[in-house]
């Protein structure tokens, strides 16, 4: 007797709705039951609140499950943006159809797919979908495709990575533009193959990325043991990042132990314009979301760049830091091979640049991907059959063979982060420089030294002669580097005279330059923690930045600098201009006037704690009516908080 499947409920006799197979409906039952399916029309009765078409009750249909996700599913693209152009650096590929079949997710399917021996021929279906799509978005040769690998696939992954690697050949596209997605439901690491999967992975070209970072398995593993070029937060620690100063401390850390190791990062399920803020001004690299794009099974519907993300800081009149300016003096740019190169070509290089013992080498998208070192060749130059060796075809090996690990770093770092790049790794010969993700240079230990070397000599040409306090470039600098700490409560101190230019001109400049010293002096005496920074912005004007104190701590210590700046800078007077407390002196316009005795005015901006400021021409705006407003007070203290429209006077 043939098996008869019945669609209808009869559930509310006043709500009546009609439902009808399509085409593809029962094409599946066909398929579902071997022809023994009769299709079977009927009107059914559904409830008033259940609107949604009823899906196929087949997840239990077993063996047939591939050949109905041959019929439904098909590959989404849901572009990876950079977050400082707006430009896209590729496409995640999710899987759509699903629902169809009766999943309320993918992986419920991927589980189902997996307990029915099926996982493996659906991955290489979807992959060769995904790869088919790709082939024919505008800019598939300069992006990449992100593929998500399930960890059951592991123990017969290199069999499944010469078939997409055939794929690959077919389609005409490089290695180097697919990126793996291990995912971190189970324990990678804990799986025999995983090792020998990664390092075919890594010669073949592949790239490798930690997804859901920071609520799976093993991930810090995975950072110390494996090479891994992208790591992907969670959205659990974006969602509503903009508001959430411990998820702020964990993204802002996480960018920072990424970045030290060479890899990028990308944060997930940015869905508002405060997220996305919040993600660029904590370093994230590279954003995915609802507020960049949905995904999309349309190839027609994805567009190559999004102008509204450029971050508008790198074409403020700030301008670049001092650190960055001397890495860009000092940058080398070297001969360059690529992954996928015969070792032919590297030992001719070699042969032309004599002076060379290493080259960078870059995959087909101009990422780097490490360096390749002379003395990795020494064998088979000085072995007798070493070169023949080499080019024969059975023991054929290309240049991603002999590539070695080097720390990787944006061009618009700090000397710091160099530093740190080639203290975190073994043997490193140099630092590879990128801009916009891609290659721009490299950075010897020697060209480094040199810098924080010709940083030394800036830094003490700038230093103010009268008070032997930094100037103005280190106070750039201190400004830069605080705006962006936001693990702590920082207070900019904004110091200048009142009444100092007739004081000068009447008692003279040497007079002048005693009390430019004698605040510099007490500053000193106040401002003593590690932590803290003074310095000279010139003339009667100074600057403090502290840190590691609450608000109460920095007003009682400013008010106390100022109370012994009014003691002490009387002395300087007369004895009559003392008693009186003025002095007769001339104003701008040149009239005589009583003028009281100097004091000094200062304006103080508080970032709160978990506030990261990326520009730091906010701050001089913030100030001016700070400064303005500690003129105007009675004690010559003014104090607020970074974004208060009402500044409270003191």
């Amino acid at each position: 007797m043939p098996t008869i499947i019945i669609l209808g409920l009869r559930t509310n006799h006043k709500c009546k709705t009609v439902i009808k197979l399509s085409h593809s409906e029962k094409e599946l039952f066909n398929n579902f039951s071997d022809g023994q399916t009769k299709d079977y029309y009927s009107e059914f009765y559904m409830s008033a609140l259940v609107s949604e078409r009823i899906s196929f009750p087949i997840r239990y249909a077993g063996e047939k499950l591939l050949s109905l996700a041959k019929l439904v599913l098909d590959p989404a693209f849901q572009p990876v943006v950079e977050v400082g152009t707006g430009a896209v650096f590729g496409y995640e590929s999710l899987m759509r159809g699903y629902d169809q079949m009766g999943f309320n997710s993918p992986l419920d399917l991927i589980d189902r797919m997996a307990e029915t021996g099926q996982l493996a021929a659906l991955d290489q279906m979807m992959a060769g979908r995904a790869l088919s799509k790709f082939t024919s978005l505008p800019d598939f040769r300069s992006a990449t495709l992100f593929i998500n690998l399930d960890v059951r696939l592991i123990p017969e992954g290199e069999a499944l990575l010469d078939v997409l690697i055939r794929h690959l050949q077919m389609h005409s596209i490089p290695p180097s533009s697919i990126c793996f997605e291990l995912s971190e439901r189970f324990d990678n690491t804990a799986i025999p193959q995983f090792g020998p999967l990664i390092g075919k992975m890594r010669r073949s070209g592949f790239k490798i990325a930690i997804d859901d970072f920071g609520v799976g398995r093993a991930e810090f593993k995975l950072l110390c043991d494996y090479p891994v070029d992208y790591l992907k937060i969670d959205r659990h620690f974006v969602t509503s990042i903009d508001s959430m100063p411990k998820k702020q401390h964990l993204v802002r850390n996480i960018v920072g132990i990424a970045h030290a190791l060479g890899i990028r990062v990308i944060a997930e399920g940015v869905e508002t314009e405060a997220e996305f803020l919040a993600c660029r001004q904590f370093g994230v690299d590279m954003v995915q979301g609802y507020y960049i794009a949905r995904p999309s099974v349309n190839v027609s519907e994805q567009m190559p760049s999004f102008p509204h993300l450029l971050d508008p800081i790198r074409t403020r009149m700030s301008g670049p830091s001092l650190d960055e300016l001397l890495i860009r003096q000092k940058i080398e740019i070297l001969p360059v091979v690529y992954e996928d190169d015969s070792i032919e070509r590297v030992f001719e290089m070699f042969r032309k640049n004599p002076d060379a013992s290493y080259f960078p080498v870059l995959n087909a998208n101009r990422e780097p991907r490490g360096i390749i070192q002379e003395n990795q060749l020494k064998e088979y130059i000085y072995h007798p059959f070493g070169r023949d060796l080499l080019k024969n075809r059975d023991y054929l090996r290309s240049v991603s063979y002999f590539v070695k690990p080097a720390p990787i770093v944006s061009l618009d770092s700090d000397t710091d982060d160099l530093v740190a790049a080639f203290a975190n790794t073994e043997g490193c010969q140099c630092v590879l420089l990128t801009e916009n993700m891609r290659y721009a240079g490299a950075m010897s230990a020697a060209s480094l030294l040199k810098i924080l070397n010709e940083k030394q000599l800036k830094t003490a040409q700038d230093q103010n002669p009268l008070t032997g306090l930094p100037g103005n470039l280190a106070i750039l600098n201190h400004l830069r580097n605080t705006a962006k700490d936001g693990d702590r409560s920082r207070f900019l101190c904004y110091c200048d005279f009142d009444n100092f230019k007739p004081f000068n001109d009447v008692y003279g400049f040497h007079a002048g330059d005693r009390a430019i010293a004698l605040f510099a002096g007490l500053m000193r005496k106040h401002v003593f923690s590690g932590t803290d920074f003074v310095g000279h912005v010139g003339g009667d004007d100074f600057f403090i930045g502290l840190q590691d104190r609450d608000q109460a701590q920095t007003v009682g210590m400013i008010e106390a600098l100022l109370c012994d700046f009014h003691d002490e800078v009387r002395h300087l007077y007369t004895a009559d201009d003392r008693l009186r407390e003025y002095m007769i002196g001339h104003d701008r316009d040149g009239l005589e006037k009583q003028i009281p005795l100097m004091r000094c005015s200062i304006g103080v901006l508080e970032l709160p704690e978990g506030v990261v400021i990326s520009d730091i021409n906010r701050i001089s705006a913030e100030i001016a009516g700070i400064k303005a407003g500690a003129k105007q007070s009675q004690t010559g203290l003014c104090y607020a908080r970074l974004g208060e429209n009402d500044i409270p006077r003191h």
